[in-house]
């Protein structure tokens, strides 16, 4: 318990959402979290209530973004080395001349 904190607890999130397996359980969970009447704060005292819901929220906006960049990186690095490996090999002659 010495080593629980709000980073601990983000740095979890976040490889869990980026871990294939588990990815579209942490998302559904996240969104009945939101609409659960079940919160850390209780959505019946004003402001404070809503808060836990927009970080969570955030929290899921920004990762599921930054994995969605991620993922548009990486195939666009896969269309470029496809693109350079499909080219044909050909022998290219070349008759060298010696400048003085």
């Amino acid at each position: 318990m010495n080593n629980f904190s709000i980073q601990s607890i983000y740095n979890w999130y976040r490889n869990a959402v980026r871990n294939p397996k588990y990815r579209w359980w942490i998302v559904l969970g996240t969104i009945l979290y939101v609409f659960s009447p079940i919160d850390i704060a209780p959505d019946l005292i004003p402001i404070v209530g809503q808060i836990d819901d927009v970080v969570v929220l955030t929290l899921l906006v920004s990762e599921m973004s930054q994995w969605l960049i991620d993922l548009a990186k990486s195939r666009q690095a896969g269309i470029v080395t496809e693109e350079t490996s499909t080219t044909p090999e050909t022998t290219v002659e070349v008759k060298s001349v010696s400048v003085e």
